[in-house]
């Protein structure tokens, strides 16, 4: 049995969802949904907001031209996630989109942008970022939106490095080739949870001999090998996020939200 219904049209709220509560939408989503999905009033939708769970709602008129949505029943609560940062040197537009869309459908609870030494696009439209997030969620059926912070520099992020949070940088150079073994020693057991995670893909260019110099000296970090072929900055995203989820993430069956 599917797990959603992906047959329905989903929309991101950025509203308080309850029972009863009538939903004014802006002109950008009520064009969406009159004018080009050409959905009448009365018809069902399902709506999200990243906080209160997937909910059933029905288009209704909202003076001469507007449209609201009225929230019904509660289709599924607000679910968790693994607490997975992923930090990755920005990329050019249409890669960049890519990556930022696969991450949130990794289920990353964090978008962290870091300059590097070697990164090639340091301006970051936040904007762009969080539509890609909303569209990624919007259609795979997803309910937690990451946070989106902005651009920092890779030095600083790491001289205030958490110390609860294991850092998993992805390095061409790791001495353990085998990344599941290299993750193993963070699944959980009976005695312990997964702790906070942190993924960080570089810039094509890599690391420079300071910045992993830097890298290296944070407690517990683990240097994840992606295979004996050099993949781009947006495939090494897909290829250490799917790692980290099959070892120690919730692709083991713990949460599905």
């Amino acid at each position: 049995m599917a797990i959603h219904d992906f047959k329905a049209q989903r929309l991101y709220v950025d509203r308080p969802l309850a029972p009863g509560r009538r939903v004014v939408l802006d002109r950008e989503q009520a064009n969406y949904l009159v004018n080009v999905l050409r959905l009448e009033a009365g018809r069902s939708i399902h709506v999200f907001n990243g906080r209160d769970g997937e909910w059933r709602a029905t288009l209704a008129a909202d003076g001469r031209r507007g449209v609201a949505l009225e929230v019904g029943d509660m289709l599924r609560p607000q679910g968790g996630g693994p607490d997975i940062d992923y930090l990755f040197a920005p990329l050019k537009r249409a890669r960049l989109d890519y990556m930022v869309q696969k991450a949130v459908e990794m289920g990353v609870a964090r978008l962290r942008p870091v300059l590097t030494r070697h990164t090639v696009a340091e301006r970051v439209n936040l904007e762009r970022m969080r539509a890609n997030a909303v569209e990624a969620a919007e259609q795979c059926g997803i309910l937690r939106l990451p946070e989106i912070a902005g651009p920092e520099k890779l030095a600083r992020c790491l001289a205030a490095w958490p110390a609860d949070r294991r850092l998993i940088f992805c390095d061409e150079g790791a001495e353990l080739a085998d990344p599941v073994a290299a993750l193993r020693e963070l699944a959980p057991t009976r005695a312990s949870a997964t702790p906070p995670l942190a993924v960080l893909v570089g810039p094509e260019g890599g690391f420079s001999d300071d910045e992993r110099t830097a890298l290296l000296a944070v407690p517990g970090v683990i240097r994840l090998s992606l295979g004996p072929r050099i993949l781009r900055a947006d495939t090494a995203a897909v290829a250490a996020l799917a790692l980290v989820e099959g070892v120690v993430g919730d692709w083991r069956g713990q949460d599905r939200s």
